[in-house]
């Protein structure tokens, strides 16, 4: 079921079952997915990571904040190839990990994998993304600085996305910026996923 929603999905079909091969294949072997996670990849993982790929305007940069395993920054990418993609991810094996990964899509012309800490990467971008990576309060002190003044935060959340707003109120109040949860899907027919959305208030 959640195959034939990729197919739909995913002009580049291919490209992205490659991608979930790799997952089921080294993603375990390298420890970055759980060998529970096989029959769950497509939609667990790879379908929840491109419900936001229609809230990224034409032609935006993207970083993907704690990317390990390469979600949901390479689904985005392979969804969207009009997107240029930043993987960012500290740990030694993960980068390693994204770097073939990103070698054998091909897709080294606009996804380049970045081993370092966000709080220690200088770059600005339209779009900051993060998924499972952190509370919302702290991810908003690591990625704000990414945003510069007119970038964006869409960070994917389960359910405790709104109460993460209310947790970060005071930050956000003190640097002048909205939030919002939106519900969004992949397709019409896969599960809803819940992004935090941050930009500068309006």
């Amino acid at each position: 079921m959640s195959v034939d929603l990729a197919r739909e999905v995913f002009t580049d079909f291919q490209r992205i079952n490659q991608y979930v091969d790799i997952l089921a294949d080294r993603g375990i072997a390298w420890g970055l997915i759980g060998p529970r996670e096989t029959g769950r990849l497509w939609d667990r993982h790879v379908l929840n990571s491109v419900a936001m790929a229609d809230l990224v305007a034409d032609g935006a940069t993207v970083i993907d904040v704690g990317s390990g395993a390469g979600l949901p920054g390479i689904p985005l990418a392979i969804r969207r190839p009009d997107l240029t993609v930043t993987l960012l991810e500290p740990l030694l094996r993960r980068a390693n990990f994204l770097t073939e990964a990103v070698a054998d899509l091909e897709l080294g012309d606009r996804v380049r994998v970045v081993r370092a800490r966000a709080e220690d990467h200088d770059g600005r971008y339209d779009v900051v993304t993060a998924r499972a990576v952190a509370p919302l309060p702290r991810l908003l002190t690591w990625c704000l600085p990414l945003m510069g003044s007119t970038g964006e935060l869409l960070a994917l959340k389960g359910s405790s996305a709104a109460g993460e707003i209310d947790q970060a109120r005071q930050l956000l109040q003190k640097r002048r910026l909205s939030a919002e949860v939106i519900s969004v899907r992949a397709h019409p027919s896969a599960e809803p996923t819940q992004v935090v959305r941050v930009r500068p208030a309006r």
